[in-house]
């Protein structure tokens, strides 16, 4: 009954002076907002990147070539040795340049893959109609290209691309395949790629270095033995060239070692920035102290008149911690419904989960009402010690 009855007095004197209640409240309401606004994107960041990397799974190898020898570099023998190491599962080659594609709109350049018939594995690409390619059209050196969708649409328009020739550096490709719409992602984004037979691509680019291998292990299991491997014979392919570790001849990065690196330092600056965060929330704090140690000094009268009728100091005390409780969990609330609607909103407009989660709308709310509390003591204290006839005196 007690509790009930501190209740509606607090709330009646946060009514009696709104203004200054709202403004008491903005320190709390800023510092919840943010806490949660910041951690949830932070967090759905994390989710966002974990799910585009997770679909390549955790087993994918990425060896890439630094080497600027013009006599030893990788080459498609490479590749055919690499798939027999085991414990591989897929490997796709990656020959990358630009082309010229020539349309009636005029000349526009493209960024051309060339590849194999396991880069559909190996990225976890799809297809919007029409076929991936095939070993046949890398053993014969085949001019067929299958086009990303932002290709197709500025190339075709509302057209069907299939079985269309399209014109890359003068020479004729049959399209065959047009994949999904990918969006951008870590890795780039498919849709204004080209992808061909790498053995047709050497020729078009006139190159035959192989930028990126990717390799596919069987399992995650896998992983260490085929990157021992790997590392063994590129070292002793690359055994002549200086071996800078500032800028070294290949490197071999493992996907789950990505994803562990970044989940690190996300999880750091995240915490980070709630931190900071959390600052504001001990700054609102310290306005509801003085504002509170300013309603005490102004109900002098109230207080000497309570207590001379009796009230105790335990009733005073819990009277004035209620009201301090009371604006800051109401800032807090307003805080929440602020930060958990301004992470949905990043979230929409970036296309990555919001990140929001009870235990983050929990933290930041008892930590509100933590500081409220907190901050709220030495006010009731002091309203608490009152005497009843110094009170009066003053009036």
């Amino acid at each position: 009954m007690l509790i009930f009855q501190s209740l509606q007095m607090a709330l009646k004197q946060i009514f009696a002076r709104k203004m200054r209640s709202f403004l008491t409240m903005l320190g709390i309401i800023i510092g919840v907002a943010s806490i949660i606004l910041l951690v949830s994107l932070g967090k759905g960041v994390s989710y966002g990147v974990n799910e585009q990397l997770g679909d390549l799974g955790s087993n994918l190898i990425t060896v890439y070539n630094n080497s600027t020898s013009k006599t030893n570099q990788l080459d498609l023998k490479d590749v055919a040795s690499y798939k027999n190491i085991d414990g591989v599962s897929h490997i796709a080659p990656e020959l990358d340049g630009t082309a010229n594609v020539l349309t009636d709109q005029g000349g526009r350049a493209y960024s051309v893959v060339g590849t194999n018939e396991q880069f559909k594995q190996v990225h976890n690409v799809k297809l919007a109609k029409g076929r991936f390619l095939s070993p046949i059209d890398v053993d014969t050196n085949q001019k067929v290209a299958v086009i990303g969708q932002e290709v197709a649409t500025k190339i075709f328009g509302f057209g069907d691309p299939i079985n269309q020739t399209i014109k890359l550096n003068g020479f004729n490709y049959r399209v065959v395949g047009v994949l999904e719409k990918s969006g951008e992602s870590l890795l780039g984004s498919t849709d204004k790629k080209i992808v061909l037979p790498i053995s047709s691509a050497e020729r078009l680019l006139k190159k035959q270095t192989i930028n990126t291998i990717y390799i596919q292990a069987d399992s995650a299991s896998d992983v260490k033995l085929v990157i021992s491997i790997l590392n063994s014979r590129l070292s002793l392919k690359f055994k002549d060239e200086n071996q800078n570790s500032d800028n070294p001849v290949f490197q071999i990065v493992n996907q789950k070692e990505i994803l562990d690196t970044f989940n690190t330092i996300n999880t750091l600056l995240t915490n980070t920035l709630g931190a900071i965060a959390a600052i504001s929330l001990i700054v609102g704090g310290i306005g509801i102290m003085n504002i509170m140690l300013v309603s005490v000094q102004e109900r002098t009268k109230e207080i000497g008149i309570r207590k001379a009728l009796g009230a105790k100091r335990s009733t005073i005390l819990m009277q004035f911690l209620i009201e301090s409780a009371v604006i800051s969990v109401t800032g807090g609330i307003i805080g929440i419904l602020i930060g958990s609607m301004g992470a949905l909103l990043f979230g929409t407009i970036a296309d990555v989960p919001s990140g929001i989660s009870v235990g983050v709308i929990s933290f930041a709310f008892i930590f509100a009402l933590t500081v409220g509390i907190v901050f709220g003591i030495s006010p009731a204290n002091k309203a608490a010690k009152c005497k009843p006839v110094e009170a009066l005196a003053s009036m």
